[in-house]
């Protein structure tokens, strides 16, 4: 009898397992089970946010209903502290990183979270170049010219804000450089473009959408790109890198990135289905046609790799910001 009872109670166990299986499987397979947040940490109408609602509006197509969320703050740690936070919603929620995700973590102190290890990164999406711009009338023509006219007196770039990606770019091309350049701020693009084409300021390194048409209508003279390679949409303009290694410049690379990032309690399942239904709608016509639009190529880094991107993204901009003396 007691053998029995025994074998009686092994089935019933083998029975409950074998029911909650399908279940626990079906449910992994149906993620997403709610809206997808796509949060945007910027505010509406600039270039995170016009990328981020391209992809929304593609991902649905994959993934059912993705809203856009703008949490803008604090050069973006107001809306990636809020996905850090996790909470309730946290596993279908993605946010849009930036460089402003590194620089952020390199410039403001007493963030609660950290910008690699609380997050997980499904993929690097849209790559765009900064170029190294000049008014037409300057009498710099090359990177190697501006650099000893910044040597021999003191010249002044341009950005739309402390901390962005255009300052910070100008910091490092300083740092390597040795040069005397004063930075200028200003209140987003929309002022700090005027000010250049003006000649009020004598470059700045800003992202290639902002500048491009003015380079092809010849206001502006893009003396370099600042990614490693040169850019298609500029092919006959040099990298800083390749232009500049007699001035320090050698491994001088910087661009404009937006990747996915989710909470770090995002479950594998769902993490891969984002990775998947990124690589499907990165390969449609309506993605590819996209990218000349803004100047920009496709991201190549995913998974692990993106995430070590990111990380060396922090530890750079880190060490300019210290050299610099950048503190929000």
């Amino acid at each position: 009898m007691k053998r029995l009872m025994v074998k009686l109670a092994g089935a019933v166990t083998f029975a409950a397992a074998t029911a909650v299986l399908p279940v626990s499987l079906a449910a992994a397979a149906e993620w997403p089970s709610d809206t997808v947040k796509l949060i945007v940490p910027y505010s509406p109408g600039g270039t995170t946010d016009i990328i981020s609602r391209k992809v929304a509006d593609l991902l649905k197509d994959e993934l059912g209903n993705v809203i856009v969320e703008n949490r803008p703050g604090a050069g973006s740690t107001v809306g990636t502290g809020q996905l850090a936070r996790g909470g309730r919603g946290a596993d279908h929620s993605i946010l849009m990183a930036s460089p402003g995700h590194a620089i952020g973590a390199a410039i403001y102190s007493g963030l609660r979270y950290a910008p690699v290890n609380d997050f997980r990164f499904i993929r690097n999406v849209i790559t765009i170049p900064n170029v190294m711009v000049v008014p037409a009338d300057s009498p710099y023509n090359s990177v190697a010219e501006f650099i000893d006219g910044a040597r021999g007196g003191e010249l002044t770039f341009s950005s739309p804000g402390v901390g962005s990606s255009v300052h910070m770019s100008a910091e490092l091309f300083k740092n390597l450089t040795d040069t005397n350049m004063v930075h200028v701020p200003f209140r987003g693009s929309g002022e700090a473009l005027p000010a250049l084409l003006g000649g009020d300021v004598d470059v700045a390194f800003e992202n290639m959408p902002t500048v491009l048409p003015h380079i092809k209508s010849g206001k502006l003279k893009a003396l370099a790109v600042t990614t490693t390679k040169r850019s298609p949409f500029l092919p006959d303009v040099p990298t800083v890198a390749e232009v500049g290694i007699d001035y320090g410049l050698g491994g001088y690379k910087t661009s404009a990135w937006f990747g996915l990032i989710a909470h770090k309690s995002m479950p594998d399942e769902a993490v891969s289905k984002l990775r998947d239904a990124m690589t499907k709608i990165m390969g449609r016509e309506s993605f590819t046609s996209f990218l000349p639009q803004i100047g920009a190529e496709p991201g190549e880094e995913d998974g692990e790799v993106f995430r070590d991107f990111v990380a060396e993204e922090v530890t750079k901009w880190a060490e300019v910001a210290q050299h610099a003396n950048i503190k929000n």
